[in-house]
């Protein structure tokens, strides 16, 4: 009887934990979160934040008080990731992820990019030292009302855009410039002189990985080899390797003893074994 009892009431909790579970009510975010995803010339930014909407509500002045830092938006703090510094006149904002608080005024806001983006809010200790950059900004006053907060890139050229956020009827704007220029002459430039030496080994290894065209890989290896010298023994001891591969162990054994003496150099054991070992078993093979 005692274990009947048992089972039933065990059968019992789990019908409740069921219960609850299934019953859970979901309802909308007033604050839905928001992702905007840019390329500015060949800049990635990503923006990630929750959006709060006016709802019949006075937002600058009493919602968000005036001269006091805001986290700019709701719930957890808003985010902001570039791929590339950019360039707000004559300040540089480096690449990476900051936290957005703003400080608005009537006529202008400040703008702070904060590098400790993991806590909810304006931080209890704010540090200065992890202050990214400050900027200032005019508003610019809007005819007609703005429901939901937006932050978002305009203005988009290749070189030049323009953060910008807006709510209710205050839209300010914070122009900045990036390297672009730079950036596509140094692609130029680096396609233009052709592939490095790891581009050859990579692409060597991955042939005689995949059973690819060996003679294929073995002049790819042998243009590694060229650009960055008998002192590289991982390329030699693949070069040794492929050459294997055609049969042609005379110069197998000769690619695996020079990457052998620069491997001891190196004090590189491991390379030092597998060329001994290779060149052992491809001497039997002459």
């Amino acid at each position: 009887m005692k274990i009947y009892f048992l089972s039933a009431l065990i059968v019992l909790l789990q019908l409740s934990i069921s219960n609850v579970a299934i019953g859970q009510v979901q309802t909308p975010q007033l604050s839905p979160v928001c992702e905007v995803n840019q390329t500015v010339g060949l800049t990635e930014i990503n923006i990630s934040y929750s959006r709060p909407s006016k709802r019949n509500r006075v937002v600058f002045g009493e919602v968000v008080p005036y001269n006091e830092m805001w986290r700019l938006g709701a719930n957890k703090n808003s985010m902001i990731t570039i791929s590339e510094e950019i360039y707000f006149k004559q300040d540089t904002l480096p690449k990476g992820t900051y936290a957005l608080f703003a400080k608005p005024s009537e006529d202008k806001w400040e703008l702070v990019f904060y590098s400790e983006y993991s806590n909810w809010g304006t931080p209890e200790n704010w540090e200065e030292s992890k202050v990214a950059l400050t900027l200032n900004a005019d508003v610019s006053p809007l005819e007609s009302s703005v429901e939901t907060m937006c932050i978002s890139i305009e203005n988009i050229g290749t070189a030049a855009a323009s953060l910008c956020i807006t709510w209710d009827q205050v839209r300010v704007a914070f122009p900045f410039q990036l390297m672009t220029q730079k950036q596509v002459v140094e692609s130029i430039e680096k396609v233009m002189s052709g592939p490095s030496a790891s581009d050859y080994y990579n692409s060597a290894k991955y042939y005689l990985g995949e059973g690819l065209d060996p003679e294929q890989a073995l002049k790819w290896i042998n243009s590694a080899v060229e650009i960055r010298g008998k002192s590289a023994y991982w390329m030699t001891r693949l070069q040794a390797q492929i050459h294997a591969e055609l049969n042609n162990y005379d110069l197998a054994i000769a690619s695996a003893n020079l990457s052998m003496e620069e491997a001891e150099k190196a004090g590189n054991t491991n390379y030092v074994k597998m060329n001994k070992q290779s060149i052992e078993a491809w001497s039997k093979k002459k």
